[in-house]
């Protein structure tokens, strides 16, 4: 690993800014915000990844296939992405709080819905619905856990934030696979105007509701101050369309290898947790209620703590005088997941895919709580939000390729009953090795990015003397 430092040019600064002050929240205080964005991300999690635990009784009762699941999830991801951007301009003027108040109710009233839809087409708008409304987390938590916390710790929350994600996807796997488990031994509920619902969507149902409290919550907690950077000349506080995009372009290479290497574990990553119980059924033969419970207690248990080992190992790295450590931590974490990933797929046995499975979500998910953590510190704060919803719109497309086309593989490609552990292999493969290479070569410009935000910082708090 090598700094960088000297090779750049004289980074290009803005104007000179007057930073607004005051004093930060208590830190008790700022982590127990933490917690409650922790408790939403969680719960969009499990709203989220319902539809890959329910899968095969969705097909059975629907009559889909393998691409039209994986489209469930797709379609998610294109709305999740598209939405973020107006969603993270408001993040950037409005009440932080209250947009991720309103967008937890909305996505929870839409997997509501999909657990009341009786075809296709019905759940497929329904999960659009989810996808807009838990567009509003990720931009508005970006801006509002940058406010809480100095510059030197928002990568160590925003990892701990990350943790929400995980445990969702874990508790998903546990409670949507146990509720499953007992609506399947029960008789069918007949629901005035709606009919009969199926298990899986009586599933849909019961986990949707709990979100309605953790809104009601969101409400309590205080909106900090906004650290803005405010032009003297403009006498403007907000970034314009215009600074963002000149922003974007004075460190491009940063942002294109950022997103793109994050990027490509991301499509390795969601892939490979998406058909994790359709992998288990049909190549072991394990029930998928016990194959989603199984897999969401390893992933609980082990998962998180690759987050926070990431964030940890970024700190540390940066502690010695490394400006690219969040990307270090972030490459170190996904290149570690690879082997383990492509060594699942051919275990002979259930038992030794389980036991690969822990130190596998351990660093398959380690480098995402950075790819967002290693935004807010080289970005201005007036803009953080919408930076954060740019790359939340990239990463995205992992979201919205990566399930379809491991499905599309299954089902044109790797054909055979056990096709699902190839399409997984090909997908790692592919997908791991260009992130790797694209988080190697941002090194050095991320470096510069940092030099440049560094400079700013300091000029900033000069001007404000």
């Amino acid at each position: 690993m090598t700094t960088p430092a000297g090779e750049a040019a004289d980074p290009v600064l803005p104007p000179v800014t007057q930073p607004k002050h005051g004093a930060y929240p208590h830190p008790a205080y700022a982590w127990f915000v933490v917690s409650i964005l922790v408790l939403a991300s969680i719960i969009s999690y499990i709203d989220r990844q319902v539809v890959a635990i329910v899968a095969d009784e969705m097909k059975a009762d629907l009559g889909l296939g393998d691409a039209q699941i994986g489209l469930l999830y797709g379609i998610f991801a294109v709305f999740y992405a598209i939405a973020g951007l107006p969603l993270a301009y408001l993040a950037d003027r409005k009440s932080r709080k209250h947009i991720i108040a309103a967008g937890v109710f909305f996505w929870s009233m839409m997997t509501v819905a999909c657990g009341l839809s009786r075809n296709f087409w019905q759940v497929l708008l329904a999960r659009i619905g989810v996808g807009v409304g838990e567009a509003t987390l990720l931009p508005a938590t970006n801006s509002l856990v940058s406010d809480y916390f100095p510059r030197d710790r928002i990568p160590l929350a925003l990892s701990v934030f990350q943790t929400g994600a995980i445990l969702g996807t874990g508790l998903a796997f546990v409670i949507v696979g146990f509720v499953l488990s007992i609506v399947e031994q029960r008789p069918v509920p007949v629901v005035p105007i709606f009919g009969p619902l199926a298990p899986w969507q009586q599933t849909f149902i019961i986990v949707g509701a709990p979100g309605i409290l953790i809104a009601l919550v969101m409400l309590i907690i205080r909106e900090p101050i906004r650290r803005v950077l405010i032009n003297p000349a403009t006498g403007n506080a907000n970034a314009t369309f215009a600074e963002i995009k000149a922003f974007y372009k004075r460190n491009l290479w940063t942002f294109m290898l950022h997103h793109f290497g994050f990027l490509s574990f991301a499509m390795m990553g969601f892939a490979f947790v998406f058909w994790t119980v359709p992998f288990f059924s049909r190549v072991h033969d394990v029930p998928p209620a016990q194959a989603a419970q199984i897999f969401g207690w390893i992933f609980i248990l082990c998962a998180p703590f690759g987050a926070v080992w990431a964030g940890l190992q970024a700190g540390w790295f940066n502690r010695r005088g490394y400006k690219d450590g969040n990307i270090m931590a972030g490459l170190l974490g996904g290149a570690l997941g690879i082997p383990l990933v492509l060594l699942i797929q051919v275990m002979p046995t259930p038992t030794l895919a389980f036991i690969l499975y822990a130190p596998a979500v351990f660093f398959v998910n380690s480098p995402f709580g950075l790819a967002y953590g290693a935004l807010p510190v080289i970005t201005p704060p007036q803009m953080r939000a919408m930076i954060a919803a740019i790359y939340m719109f990239v990463v995205s497309v992992g979201m919205m390729l990566g399930p379809p086309l491991a499905g599309v593989f299954n089902e044109q490609i790797f054909t055979q009953s056990d096709g699902v552990r190839y399409s997984l292999i090909a997908l790692t493969i592919i997908f791991g090795g260009l992130g790797c290479l694209s988080l190697w070569l941002c090194r050095r410009h991320y470096a510069r990015s940092m030099e440049e935000a560094d400079a700013m910082e300091v000029a900033g708090s000069d001007s404000a003397a």
